[in-house]
């Protein structure tokens, strides 16, 4: 069975084209208008190994918030319905990635309720274009139309650079595990509750 999906969303700020495959092999295509945030996303679809494609415009004179969220918002919605019924995944992700002095932790429940528990602190408020207040809205925007419980925790790191790109490691590296197939759950959802 594919596990892949294409979503479209256009609203008065942002025109936002997202596909992606969660059994791919980490190749993406990514066009935001923000570098750093494409630099970020390149790195998430490349440790998660999830085929990537995704071109967003959005009202950049004003500032990044909208096309770093929207971008979220459509990433998670994507992953949600790739999963489909989440029939035979793992369900729990978790992964700790350092980057020079920097380290951070993810950890992730497919457990069809969203939610972000964000414990990092930017000690400059800009990455190239991106405000680094954005990294903590796109999280929030992915947990909650992914439907998946997100924690992201800092262990250590000064560098701005290198915590953010700690963080979106981690959190491919955790969601990488959580889709994986179970061979040992033949098919079944991973809940006591027969539904997630």
């Amino acid at each position: 069975m594919s596990r892949n999906a294409t979503i479209s969303r256009k609203t008065s700020e942002t025109a936002i084209e997202l596909m992606l495959d969660l059994d791919g092999t980490g190749h993406t295509e990514i066009a935001t208008g923000i570098g750093f945030f494409d630099h970020m996303l390149t790195a998430f679809g490349r440790h998660s190994m999830i085929d990537l494609d995704v071109r967003a415009e959005g009202d950049l004179h004003i500032d990044a918030h909208h096309t770093i969220e929207d971008v979220g918002i459509v990433l998670g919605q994507a992953i949600r319905e790739a999963l489909g019924d989440k029939r035979g995944v793992t369900r729990f992700g978790f992964a700790a990635v350092p980057m020079d002095e920097a380290l951070c932790e993810a950890v992730i429940d497919l457990s069809g309720r969203g939610f972000l528990a964000f414990n990092v602190a930017f000690e400059r408020p800009m990455l190239g274009d991106m405000d680094t207040q954005l990294v903590q809205e796109f999280f929030q925007a992915l947990a909650a139309n992914g439907q998946f419980a997100l924690h992201v925790n800092q262990r250590a790191g000064h560098n701005a650079h290198h915590v953010a790109e700690a963080a979106f490691k981690a959190v491919a590296r955790a969601l990488r595990m959580a889709v994986e197939p179970d061979a040992r759950a033949a098919g079944a959802v991973p809940s006591t509750k027969g539904v997630l």
